[in-house]
């Protein structure tokens, strides 16, 4: 029962890390858009926000899912040792995770495929969708009171 409670928290720490970023993804491209003087409306946010959940968020969940199986097992390490900061590490390695993944694409890629990522900015903002999901996966994959 743990490891399937742990394997279901990981699923939703993925889903909620592609939902986050592509969130942050088309706001981001709606704000860079503005700053052009293009006139971005409420609306157009709402479709672009929607768009990318459909089109970007099963893509950023896959690089989040790799992330997230190779950093969280360390964090899960680590609260072992320090249980009253599980969420706060599990927090910091989806952030780092992400991080970390998102800069070994744009040293391993000739052009970063997520225009996000591109810039300080965006890329703090994506890693922090890590961080979110590091936090769920913690929630969720907390013991029980009755185990």
């Amino acid at each position: 029962m743990r490891t399937l409670r742990i394997v279901l928290a990981w699923l939703a720490a993925t889903v909620l890390a592609g939902a986050l970023a592509a969130l942050v993804h088309s706001q981001l491209a709606m704000s860079a858009l503005t700053r052009l003087g293009v006139e971005v409306g409420l609306r157009e946010r709402w479709q672009a926000g929607l768009h990318d959940l459909v089109s970007f968020a099963p893509v950023f969940a896959l690089i989040a899912a790799v992330a997230l199986l190779l950093g969280l097992p360390v964090s899960g390490l680590l609260a072992r040792r320090v249980p009253s900061r599980r969420t706060a590490l599990h927090s910091l390695a989806g952030f780092a995770a992400l991080l970390v993944a998102l800069g070994l694409m744009a040293v391993v890629l000739p052009v970063m495929p997520i225009s996000a990522a591109r810039d300080p900015g965006g890329l703090l903002a994506l890693a922090a969708c890590g961080a979110a999901a590091g936090a769920l996966f913690a929630v969720l994959s907390a013991r029980r009171l009755q185990e």
